[in-house]
């Protein structure tokens, strides 16, 4: 697929601090992080669209690093919960605590009010846990006793979850899982940045601490000074808002979204979030591109993250040996044969 670009007749631009933005926290991520362009994009695609991230993959991908690379990053407030069986929604959203000393309630808010949460190995807590974050995705809201109290703003959840083990973990709802506007599948990094890996590990050292040492990880590494503020995110969100979406590319969508409801192999497909999921980060993607403007590689390319989560086969389909990446490109394949994909937005 090309991507020759055609400038947009239209007065919105995009600005040159929105540019820098960009760059510089993609630039700061790479001193951390070796490769994975794709996940940091998608982060940004969803800080950009105050949308939710689903990261899968095994352990030992840096999917935890990522996220703190990202909070250290931009000047946002930050909080990470590890997800485990005994976890209560009392430890998420907060409760109410009774003063002994004035006899009164007094509310304890819990981590979840932060701008960026990372909610690490999501499927290791109980469904009533993981159903006390629906609220507060959705809405921005949670309540505690009697009182609702909004979320700072931006909100962002971005949850871990490891797709292999089994044992002593829970299946996402798909009530939940509609939630998160992308779910993005890890995959191993190349020969080449793997070595690059191993190599920045090996330089590490070691970090004095009281009476002895200890071996430096990649978290002793982050530096703590952002290089930009929840302002230049609030700019860049406004600018997402501006890039261009054809009724034609919102017709490509509509079509693809609908075909995943009649498809043979699907039980279950997918929900309007689905469609507004492709919009919004396809405007985002747009944006980390350069463009004001989406084009039809902005869909192709963010397909599988925002509409795979909210497939489900039937039993038939996976008896036969189907898989919903195998289903999901099918469907694009057929498709992209009525779709232009050379690069220039629709007019």
């Amino acid at each position: 697929m090309t991507s020759t670009q055609v400038e947009l007749p239209q007065t919105t631009q995009i600005p040159p601090e929105t540019a820098e933005f960009i760059r510089a926290v993609r630039e700061r991520i790479a001193t951390v992080v070796v490769g994975q362009d794709v996940v940091v994009e998608r982060m940004l695609i969803a800080l950009f669209t105050s949308g939710h991230l689903l990261l899968q993959g095994v352990p030992g991908l840096a999917k935890t690093l990522l996220v703190s690379v990202l909070a250290h990053t931009i000047d946002l407030a930050f909080k990470r919960i590890q997800f485990t069986v005994d976890l209560l929604p009392s430890d998420i959203v907060g409760s109410e605590i009774l003063d002994q000393r004035t006899n009164e309630f007094r509310t304890h808010q819990g981590p979840i009010f932060t701008n960026l949460l990372l909610a690490d190995e999501i499927n290791r807590a109980a469904p009533k846990v993981q159903s006390a974050l629906l609220e507060a995705m959705q809405e921005r809201k949670v309540t505690i006793g009697n009182t609702t109290y909004t979320l700072p703003a931006p909100f962002l959840v971005i949850a871990t979850q490891n797709p292999v083990e089994q044992s002593g973990t829970f299946e996402l709802p798909e009530a939940q899982l509609d939630r998160f506007l992308l779910c993005h599948r890890f995959h191993y990094p190349t020969l080449d940045e793997e070595r690059e890996i191993l190599r920045r590990n090996a330089l590490l050292g070691i970090r004095r601490q009281d009476r002895g040492a200890v071996a430096r990880s990649e978290f002793d590494v982050l530096a703590h000074e952002p290089v930009a503020s929840a302002e230049d995110l609030v700019q860049a969100m406004e600018v997402v808002h501006q890039i261009h979406v054809s009724e034609t590319f919102t017709d490509h969508v509509i079509r693809l979204v609908d075909r995943t409801r009649h498809h043979p192999h699907l039980e279950l497909g997918c929900s309007p979030r689905a469609g507004i999921a492709l919009v919004k980060a396809s405007r985002a993607r747009a944006l980390i591109h350069g463009r004001n403007y989406v084009i039809p590689e902005d869909l192709f390319a963010l397909a599988e993250d925002a509409l795979l989560h909210r497939m489900r086969l039937t039993y038939e389909a996976l008896a036969e040996g189907y898989s919903g990446p195998q289903v999901l490109r099918g469907l694009l394949r057929e498709f992209g044969a009525g779709v232009p994909t050379n690069g220039q937005p629709h007019a």
